[in-house]
């Protein structure tokens, strides 16, 4: 049954995939250059930008939970397609938005559904797979998002080289492409109409979404998976934050150690993400152990942090080490992510998954907002401290992953049904086999 289930394709999977890698170029060419980016395609100055993307950015969290809604009432997959024909669309228009109000609002409505957009994707990912074939499409979608955005920083770097600043409007509108291409291939996706097995069915308690998200506030379990994940969050956003302050203030290396562990990270999560999450699933282990070794792994390279950070060894050994540490922090993120995106999916009761997932986005918005601030306070005190903080956030999350297994869904827990053992029967006349009893997993 688990093989069955391990290579079953969902109908226009592979359009879905295509989509993800092609969008993830789009994004790859301006997130690197975002600042630039708009100064250069609107004319503004810096300042205004800035303002501008702020504002926008924390009016594009405020409506994470209007599109949890949006997609329990309209679908995931419907909510998809518009969500990339709005920012094909903002795109197409960012060349001509040469005025602040013009600029505000074309970065408004596009804000909102880059921020909407994560808890549409996996949304649709539970409408369109089931069991272990969840994991593994959140695998290959963080591989190729991986994979299409270093294509897209390097792509946009060769059209610069070329066109020099002009090239970000040429850029603006490669994005718009790109992402009505991946509405276009996203379109041919099917989302499944009947549950697989009984376990897939919903609760009858839970088939109407009249609760809304309170609901979602009276699920303790969920809320207390939100919370260990928020802790592991806070993980993720050391890369970009903490790697760069640390390796520059503490360790006094040069800035192409940020680089080269930049390099490391992208290259293996595109490189062997769905070999690793391949893996860990054949293994039959639960999500729950799964993400939490994920956790561990996190803690243990924050921990090699703080021992490298004690030593601070000449620039050679210091270099080797912390790529040997950014290596267990990448196996820590490919471990950890398939199995807690498809946890959460699966935990979230299908008649109000959009309104669970958007609660469960919120703990990466919030743990992404918050750490500049955290980082830099506690690396002010002591370079080691951010490093110590984060190793028992990590730590706490996979205690806190392991003590709710009994608290959720056996099939959020488990990537394929548990087997189950019948006794045998003794005769025509013994009647009804004994009751089975689940096999130790």
């Amino acid at each position: 049954m688990a093989v069955k289930s391990e290579r079953e394709r969902v109908t226009g999977e592979r359009s879905l995939l295509t989509g993800v890698g092609i969008s993830a170029i789009g994004i790859g060419m301006y997130v690197p250059f975002s600042l630039v980016f708009f100064h250069q395609v609107t004319g503004l100055s810096f300042a205004l930008v800035g303002v501008v993307l702020t504002v926008t950015g924390l009016a594009g969290l405020g409506f994470m939970p209007l599109a949890g809604s949006a997609v329990d009432r309209f679908g995931a997959h419907r909510l998809n397609l518009v969500l990339y024909a709005v920012r094909a669309l903002g795109f197409a228009l960012y060349p001509l938005a040469g005025s602040l109000p013009a600029f505000a609002a074309v970065a408004l409505v596009t804000a909102l559904a880059d921020r909407s957009f994560s808890v549409v994707q996996q949304s649709l990912i539970g409408e369109v797979a089931r069991g272990a074939a969840r994991d593994r499409l959140q695998a290959s979608v963080r591989a190729l998002q991986n994979a299409g955005m270093g294509a897209g920083g390097l792509l946009v770097s060769g059209v610069l080289a070329v066109w020099g600043p002009e090239g970000f409007a040429y850029t603006a509108y490669g994005n718009s492409l790109a992402f009505a291409l991946a509405g276009l291939l996203v379109a041919r996706v099917r989302p499944l109409r009947k549950p697989v097995n009984p376990s897939d069915r919903p609760a009858p308690s839970t088939e109407r979404p009249a609760a809304g998200y309170r609901m979602v506030l009276r699920d303790r379990p969920f809320l207390a998976l939100t919370g260990a994940n928020f802790l592991t969050a806070l993980g993720y956003a050391a890369l970009s934050v903490l790697f760069p302050l640390y390796i520059s203030t503490w360790l006094h290396g040069p800035a192409s150690l940020t680089g080269a562990a930049f390099t490391v990270n992208t290259v293996l999560c595109a490189g062997i993400g769905v070999l690793v999450a391949g893996r860990v699933r054949r293994s039959g282990a639960r999500r729950t152990r799964s993400a939490a070794l994920g956790s561990l792994l996190f803690a243990a390279a924050f921990v090699a942090q703080i021992v490298l950070g004690t030593l601070r060894p000449g620039q050679g050994a210091t270099m080797v080490a912390l790529l040997v540490i950014v290596v267990v922090y990448t196996l820590g993120e490919l471990v950890h992510s398939p199995a807690g995106g498809a946890l959460s999916v699966s935990a979230a009761p299908e008649a109000v998954r959009g309104r669970y997932l958007a609660t469960y986005s919120l703990s990466y918005s919030l743990a992404t907002a918050l750490a500049p601030s955290l980082f830099t306070g506690l690396i002010a005190l002591d370079g080691r401290l951010p490093w110590a903080v984060l190793a028992v956030a990590a730590a706490v999350a996979a205690l806190a992953l392991v003590r709710l297994e009994p608290h959720l869904p056996a099939e959020a827990v488990h990537a394929e049904p548990p087997v189950v053992i019948t006794a045998p029967r003794t005769g025509a006349a013994a009647g009804p086999a004994a009751r089975p009893a689940p096999a130790a997993v």
